[in-house]
């Protein structure tokens, strides 16, 4: 088994403490800038960062769901998301950026082993990366239209 990962990032036109906020906010703007990707998503306790415990279904191909029970916690700018229901960990971190932020988000877990493993390692960063893109830009439509 190894590591898999894929990451992406955007420049979003806001203050970083502006942007944190909003990527740490479960309970309003995380349901606006989810892709189709997600579904069933739902706040289980809290909504604002550390202690929120969120849950979605991720589907990352027609066959492959992804049933996520994200444990929340915040470590200085980065909002760090553990799957209970895995070893996926999603990192959301923002960065100052000339006059705005950057925003890099970041999913790793233990891939399968074998010829599985070949090709998840090799294929599931190309779809995830293409989920996050989404994602990542709904989540500077939503904080430059509320600037």
């Amino acid at each position: 088994m190894g590591q898999v990962s894929a990451s992406s990032s955007v420049l979003i036109d806001a203050a970083p403490d502006k942007v944190l906020a909003a990527v740490a906010d479960y309970t309003t703007v995380r349901p606006k800038i989810l892709s189709e990707h997600y579904r069933d998503y739902q706040v289980l306790e809290g909504g604002q960062g550390a202690g929120t415990v969120a849950a979605w279904k991720l589907q990352a191909t027609k066959t492959r769901v992804r049933d996520v029970k994200a444990n929340v916690d915040v470590a200085g700018h980065t909002v760090i998301e553990k799957d209970a229901n895995s070893s996926m960990v999603t990192n959301w971190t923002v960065a100052p950026a000339g006059s705005g932020s950057s925003v890099t988000v970041k999913t790793s877990w233990q891939g399968a082993g074998g010829i599985g493993g070949f090709f998840e390692k090799t294929f599931a960063p190309l779809g995830l990366k293409k989920i996050q893109g989404e994602v990542l830009a709904n989540l500077k439509k939503a904080v430059e239209s509320s600037s």
